[in-house]
């Protein structure tokens, strides 16, 4: 009998289990209201933004929410997501913010967007002002500040653009998106490089091979720790590396050799990443810090965009993965999601976890658009691995 009591007891425990995790239905249907909301919002695509100063809507954090938009119409094919983009692209003449001769990686973000309208479209006029501006950039040194202070050398590099890691994000997948779409092989390279120099040579190194995280430039390298005495790894830094990883595998051949190291890289993050989740699901804005310890929406969406591409792709084992990418989408759903789909726990714009702070359930961050688009792109990439 008490064997029976107990098997009744595991069942509907597993039952309960079972009715908690969402289904690729709950997962859209989250996803429509989170994006939803921010077109009410924001229902002018061309408006610039005003936070403490007026910038065209071409800027970086926009150009995040696309790659989020782009990805929920993969999954749901609704004509005004492409309606909204175009009008937005459009009144930007599909040209990167500040023009062709900007080398920085925030005003390049835009052209993923362009480019994947272009390959739908086959309009050159998406691509066309893009590929003037990766030619340029290819063939202008940084010289700004030494390419910083603490990289190593003392002479302007072709490669030294991405001295931040955000701007791994920001560019690196327009070049592999270009070599793609035109088969020139320079495009590829020269993306390689520039992720190779980030990687090894800015500030020493700003990947750690042993923890599998990144630092988010020169000044967060030891000896700079965090107030306990730990390495100062940002959560959403990190994710903007790790989603860009994902980004330019895709557009990358399997079996060729940049896929190969980028794919290197993925399996350390996902290595180091996974021991830093909390028990709740979440990550915290600082990811081996005890220095504020609280939930943050970004980070954790694009860590489970990156686990939950890499289950489907095999790469990840899905015993291991997928329930933190199952516990990832119901924190989120449950400590995050408003009923009218604003997103809350979202930190606001910086460089390392202070930024924005504190952090908090209502809070409305800095800018809200970024923070939709990483959450769209978790939320296609778990729908696909739920489907």
């Amino acid at each position: 009998m008490k064997r029976i009591l107990t098997l009744l007891t595991l069942a509907a425990s597993a039952l309960t289990m079972t009715a908690q995790t969402a289904t690729a239905d709950d997962v859209l249907g989250v996803a429509r209201k989170v994006n939803n909301y921010f077109m009410a919002k924001y229902s002018d695509p061309t408006q610039p933004t005003n936070v403490k100063k007026v910038r065209p809507s071409s800027l970086w954090t926009r150009a995040v929410y696309y790659e989020g938009l782009m990805a929920l119409y993969d999954i749901d094919a609704d004509q005004r997501y492409i309606d909204y983009t175009d009008r937005w692209a459009s009144f930007h003449q599909w040209t990167p913010r500040n023009g062709i001769k900007s080398c920085d990686a925030d005003d390049q973000c835009c052209a993923q967007t362009y480019l994947m309208r272009y390959e739908k479209t086959k309009d050159v006029k998406m691509m066309e002002k893009v590929r003037q501006n990766l030619d340029y950039q290819m063939q202008t040194p940084n010289d700004k500040k030494n390419a910083t202070a603490k990289t190593k050398g003392t002479q302007p590099s072709l490669y030294g653009w991405w001295t931040w890691i955000d701007a791994i994000q920001m560019a690196m997948p327009v070049y592999m998106q270009m070599y793609r779409l035109t088969g020139e092989t320079k495009y590829r390279d020269h993306g390689m490089a520039m992720y190779r120099w980030s990687r090894n040579e800015c500030g020493g190194g700003l990947f750690n091979i042993k923890d599998g995280l990144w630092w988010r430039d020169a000044d967060y390298v030891p000896p700079y720790k965090e107030p306990d005495g730990k390495d100062c790894y940002w959560s959403r830094g990190n994710g903007w590396v790790y989603a860009a990883l994902v980004r330019c595998m895709n557009e990358l051949p399997r079996k060729s050799k940049e896929y190969k190291e980028l794919k290197k890289d993925f399996l350390l993050m996902s290595e180091g990443l996974l021991k830093c989740q909390r028990e709740d699901g979440l990550w915290n804005p600082s990811l081996v810090s005890t220095n504020y310890a609280m939930p943050e929406t970004s980070g954790t969406a694009l860590f489970l965009y990156g686990m939950a591409w890499g289950i489907q792709q095999g790469y990840l084992k899905e015993k291991i993965y997928r329930p933190a990418c199952d516990r990832a989408w119901a924190a989120m759903v449950k400590t995050c999601v408003h009923r009218d789909g604003f997103l809350g726990w979202m930190q606001g714009t910086g460089k390392d976890p202070s930024a924005g702070q504190p952090l908090s359930y209502d809070r409305v961050p800095d800018f809200e658009d970024y923070g939709t688009g990483c959450f769209l792109l978790g939320a296609a990439e778990y729908y696909k691995l739920l489907k």
